[in-house]
């Protein structure tokens, strides 16, 4: 009912290739002006002038504005609540969100730890308190929200428009995922390990949409993308990497694209998938995945979300 449920309303299609026109339209820009460019080097230099964290702050600050941005399109243009835009239920799930929050991280803070005890020699100490504790704030701030933005601009605004346009699951599920890929084209963890990282962004898409249709709603993908970036950010951090920060541990080991970048696509991801699906009871896969966007009625409407 995820996508069925914006029946109810007169919904503009058009009104739903605005926000992701715009936003392709600046990555775009973003990728070929940044062609012939060593984008890692150019963030060091940044980091020189402005700091790590002024640096953080930069980068991520556009990207949360935007998430109040895709919120105020949904109320005002589109006439749309945010309840509706994240879930089926009644009401937004938060115990959802939180649970897949504390379960990536606790995974995220294990594969870390095993991976320092396994080449204590790929790491340094990079851990600064003053610094850490001003970097934690921005963190806690600023990466929810552009976590957020993304969820709802693509596995919210866009899978809901392309679900009702093409009254199909399996082509907003593919479609939204590959854009989500793209959209890390110009990271420079793509210009260092080259474009098979490009499997990883689009099946981590692929993983956070299959979430979102499964749970009917936008909940586990929320707290998981946040827990992958903020954790993330706050553990370890690498010169080649988008996110520059005051982690606790600096990954100073050469990088390179091997069977590490498949490893949660094919193994982590479809066991995340087993543990939500035996939590909430999922079933039906076949007609959520790859079924049609069928009518509902006036009675059906008033039992969503219950």
């Amino acid at each position: 009912m995820y996508i069925e449920q914006l029946q109810k309303f007169k919904i503009n299609l058009g009104s739903y290739l605005v926000i992701p026109l715009a936003f392709l339209g600046l990555m775009v820009y973003n990728y070929f002006s940044t062609q012939g460019i060593d984008t890692a080097d150019m963030m060091k230099k940044m980091t020189k002038v402005i700091g790590v964290n002024g640096t953080f702050t930069m980068l991520v600050a556009p990207l949360a504005f935007l998430f109040f941005v895709v919120l105020f399109y949904n109320k005002f243009i589109q006439n749309n609540t945010l309840r509706i835009l994240t879930t089926s239920r009644e009401k937004i799930d938060w115990k959802r969100i939180f649970f897949s929050f504390g379960l990536w991280s606790f995974i995220t803070i294990a594969t870390t730890g095993i991976s320092y005890y396994m080449a204590p020699e790929d790491f340094v100490l990079n851990f600064k308190p003053k610094e850490f504790a001003i970097f934690v704030v921005l963190a806690f701030l600023l990466i929810p929200l552009q976590t957020s933005f993304e969820e709802y601009l693509f596995r919210g605004h866009m899978l809901q428009g392309l679900g009702l346009a093409t009254k199909t699951r399996w082509i907003p599920l593919v479609v939204t995922s590959f854009l989500f890929g793209i959209m890390h084209i110009a990271n420079p963890e793509v210009e260092k390990l080259g474009l098979v990282i490009m499997f990883y962004y689009i099946g981590t898409g692929l993983f956070l949409g299959v979430l979102t249709l499964m749970d009917e709603g936008l909940e586990l993908a929320l707290g998981f993308h946040a827990a992958n970036n903020l954790i993330g950010a706050l553990l370890v951090t690498s010169d080649w990497s988008a996110f520059q920060t005051h982690s606790i541990l600096k990954d100073v080991s050469e990088p390179s694209a091997n069977i590490q970048i498949f490893i949660p696509i094919l193994i982590i991801f479809p066991v995340l998938l087993y543990i939500f699906a035996a939590k909430y009871k999922w079933s039906n896969w076949k007609e959520k995945l790859f079924g049609t966007i069928k009518p509902i009625d006036v009675e059906e409407f008033e039992t969503i979300g219950k």
